[in-house]
């Protein structure tokens, strides 16, 4: 064998490891997304159960759903919207026109924040 081929076969077998690394990264990413994704998508349905279990309690009794808001007044008590708004954004969800009922991810939400403070 040339030196010039073996050259060449080394050469070849750089790119080859090049492109399986880049490969290799490509995937990292993916899957580093798709449990990002998976994260988010546990956290939403632990708060979706805690809030499932006080209505189950509340049907378990015998006063059906239907029967429960019979009684009530049709207009909810001045206040209460928001009191409902600024539980759900403790709870980890946007309130904000921009991204409402998503989870947040990063933090606090400028946008509800300020939407909260309005109030």
């Amino acid at each position: 064998m040339e030196k010039k081929e073996l050259f060449t076969q080394v050469i070849h077998m750089e790119e080859r490891i090049g492109s399986l690394h880049d490969e290799l990264g490509q995937l990292k990413e993916q899957l580093a997304l798709l449990i990002e994704e998976n994260q988010a998508l546990v956290l939403e349905n632990q708060h979706l159960r805690e809030r499932l279990e006080p209505a189950k309690e509340h049907d378990e009794t015998g006063k059906s759903s239907a029967e429960s808001t019979a009684g009530s007044p049709l207009k909810a008590r001045p206040g209460e919207g928001y009191d409902n708004l600024a539980r759900l954004y403790q709870e980890g969800f946007h309130i904000c026109n921009l991204h409402y009922g998503s989870l947040r991810s990063e933090g606090d939400c400028l946008f509800c924040l300020s939407f909260l403070q309005q109030a």
